[in-house]
């Protein structure tokens, strides 16, 4: 499936700062910069692998 510009229409990308959730658009221009330089994971990815990594270190 394509999208045509006309059909598009803009996301708004919310983060979680100090507590509350704000939009990415209301940053200022170095809050914007650090919010694109951080490193995203998911939860379940990371809780893996430290279920891993303590699994072998009690094999060894």
């Amino acid at each position: 499936m394509t999208a045509t510009p006309r059909t598009r229409t803009r996301c708004e990308v919310w983060t979680r700062v100090m507590g509350y959730h704000r939009p990415v658009s209301f940053f200022n221009p170095g809050k914007k910069s650090e919010h694109y330089s951080r490193k995203h994971f998911t939860e379940c990815a990371a809780a893996n692998r430290e279920f891993k990594l303590k699994q072998e270190m009690s094999r060894a």
